[in-house]
């Protein structure tokens, strides 16, 4: 009875404790937190017509090779997921969104200076996929509903406090507690 009762009450301090951790920053899982949907703004500097194509030829010395790394892809429709996964070595970004015509391939997550490099602790992603020239028609969500994701280490991680990611219509953002 007199090692039962100390042997106890340390058994019950000892597990009052891991609450204490799961909830701390130093857990990794509590490092990023739930997404929210914020809408998107247009930009009004922007003069820039969506529908004339900004270099309609190539110039007199321009090889072909140059011209297929030119990615084409334009925003989808809306963001409806940002999941922020760990793991070894760094985090994964994985975007959920739905796109508003079937035939869109290539889904990529872009910056608009192809480098993981965070503008005010702020990293913006744009969801983009390259639509078919196909004729199509509206199918349901669930067929228009594209995923993609992209790696980053825990060096990108230190300077990033926001990973932000817009489609055409609203954005998802995630922030570092």
């Amino acid at each position: 009875m007199r090692l039962t009762l100390p042997a106890l009450l340390v058994l019950t301090l000892t597990l009052s404790a891991c609450a204490a951790v799961r909830d701390s920053a130093v857990n990794p899982l509590n490092w990023f937190g739930g997404s929210r949907s914020e809408p998107i703004r247009p930009d009004p500097r922007a003069e820039t017509n969506p529908l004339i194509p900004q270099n309609t030829r190539a110039g007199l010395f321009s090889s072909l090779r140059d011209q297929a790394e030119i990615y084409v892809g334009t925003p989808v429709d809306q963001v409806t997921d940002l999941v922020i996964e760990r793991v070894p070595g760094g985090a994964i970004v994985r975007a959920t969104g739905i796109v508003d015509q079937d035939r869109v391939y290539d889904i990529r997550l872009t910056t608009d200076n192809d480098e993981n490099i965070p503008v005010d602790g702020v990293l913006t992603y744009q969801l983009r996929g390259v639509h078919s020239d196909r004729p199509t028609r509206t199918l349901s969500q669930r067929v228009r509903t594209v995923t993609a994701a992209r790696r980053l280490t825990d060096q990108e991680l230190s300077e990033i406090r926001v990973i932000r990611v817009e489609g055409r219509r609203n954005a998802q953002s995630t922030t570092r507690r």
